[in-house]
């Protein structure tokens, strides 16, 4: 039968399943399959898999629960394999690897980063800033401008928007790196201009947050930080 993977762990971890229910309905029961000195924490796995909001909450309730106890390789929403012959063989072979994660991962925490700007005063900052921009505006407005003038001050507010947040990216990352063991940087959606994971240590936490908490000050509120931690370490898997 199908198995369902949630996660790998060093097979010393103390592995409290007790009370948690797997995907799946009626939900699964979870068991442990072991190799050397790794163990995978899996389930049965339904036949109708998707990402249901139960699914998506066992699934990380159960990454929460061994990540309180110790360190733990999160899986993905949704890893399947074939049956636990399979999932003792990924571990046999993938040994080495699981083993270097695992203790890179020791005693860290995921907090992961959005950022946007309000694109309103965005604009009249650029406006106010920018000689070339406030006069083809003023052109525009007054109706002298020429007619390719909508078309040129577009392009330059394009321009400015992204050399000005990608400026602000840097600066955001720049001063949250030295509190992280490590980061895994993603391509922002939407009106987001950051999207940054941070792999941050206990003995570094306080310190990483109250510094996230000065900078989205001096960024005033016209930035919009979205922090969400801390999180099992999916990015650094």
């Amino acid at each position: 039968m199908a198995v369902y993977i949630y996660s790998i762990t060093g097979k010393q971890h103390p592995l409290r399943l007790d009370g948690l229910n797997g995907v799946g309905e009626p939900p699964a029961g979870l068991r442990t399959v072991t190799a050397g000195p790794l163990c995978a924490v899996v389930s049965d796995a339904p036949e109708d898999l998707r990402p249901k909001r139960r699914d998506v909450i066992a699934h990380q309730a159960v990454q929460e629960r061994l990540m309180a106890d110790g360190t733990v390789l999160p899986m993905r929403f949704g890893l399947i394999a074939e049956n636990d012959e399979a999932v003792l063989v990924a571990l046999e072979q993938n040994a080495a690897d699981y083993t270097d994660r695992l203790q890179a991962l020791e005693g860290c925490s995921e907090y992961h980063l959005k950022a946007s700007q309000d694109e309103d005063a965005l604009l009249r900052q650029i406006l106010r800033e920018s000689d070339v921009a406030r006069e083809l505006n003023a052109e525009i407005r007054g109706g002298s401008a020429a007619p390719d003038a909508s078309l040129r001050l577009g392009e330059l507010v394009a321009q400015e928007v992204q050399t000005r947040q990608e400026a602000l990216a840097a600066g955001v990352v720049e001063a949250l790196r030295p509190f992280a063991r490590t980061l895994e940087s993603s391509q922002p959606t939407g009106s987001d201009f950051l999207n940054v994971s941070f792999l941050v240590t206990e003995d570094r936490e306080e310190a990483f947050l109250t510094t996230e908490l000065s900078v989205a000050h001096q960024m005033g509120d016209d930035v919009d930080f979205r922090l969400n931690g801390p999180l099992p370490p999916y990015s650094f898997v």
